[in-house]
């Protein structure tokens, strides 16, 4: 009986870990079509699971993709970028602010396709999240487009639809980061 009840426990136990460490696979629905991300908890934990708790209370369902920022159309910025960014929450749903994951820690970095949270100061990202279109080591930590230096905390890759997520980028006007009408994220959901 102990033997049974050992194993049993060493087997959960097991369980539990392999768990904690497969990857977690998102589909944002989009009114331009669908996106399928790919969540990587093991190497960001807090912002992978920051994520997934406005996924689980659906508060990313109808939100928009509303910022689109392109070589064409920042100006003022001496280090430019290529991302599209979305998910702004109704302000009295936003959950706490959580602690910045940085790219020096957790190995990943801005690449193409890169899902990473939006932030002001470090570890002030809550919702709002961007894909990045082309490599973006400027957002890694030490990068220079955010004048701490701390850099943005990645999170995940895009696995398919990086078509929809270019769609999305040429929507932005040549001298405009924010486009009418935004695109309307319709649902993001965990696969199984």
């Amino acid at each position: 009986m102990k033997k049974i009840s050992l194993s049993l426990v060493v087997l959960l136990f097991a369980v539990s870990i392999l768990s904690a460490q497969k990857k977690e696979t998102c589909l944002i629905k989009t009114s331009l079509g669908d996106i399928t991300v790919e969540l990587y908890p093991k190497k960001a934990p807090i912002t992978v699971a920051n994520f997934l708790k406005y996924v689980d209370a659906r508060l990313y369902d109808n939100t928009t993709f509303f910022r689109s920022v392109t070589l064409n159309n920042q100006q003022k910025d001496s280090v430019k970028i290529e991302v599209i960014q979305g998910g702004e929450v109704d302000s009295t749903k936003v959950f706490a602010a959580i602690p910045l994951e940085r790219t020096s820690k957790t190995g990943l970095l801005h690449k193409n396709g890169a899902i990473s949270m939006a932030r002001g100061k470090p570890d002030s990202a809550t919702c709002s999240f961007f894909i990045c279109i082309n490599d973006q080591p400027s957002l890694d930590y030490g990068g220079k487009r955010n004048k701490d230096g701390q850099g943005f905390a990645a999170f995940g890759k895009v696995i398919k639809g990086m078509d929809v997520v270019q769609k999305i980028q040429q929507l932005a006007p040549n001298n405009e980061q924010y486009f009418k009408p935004p695109v309307v994220i319709l649902s993001i959901i965990r696969k199984k």
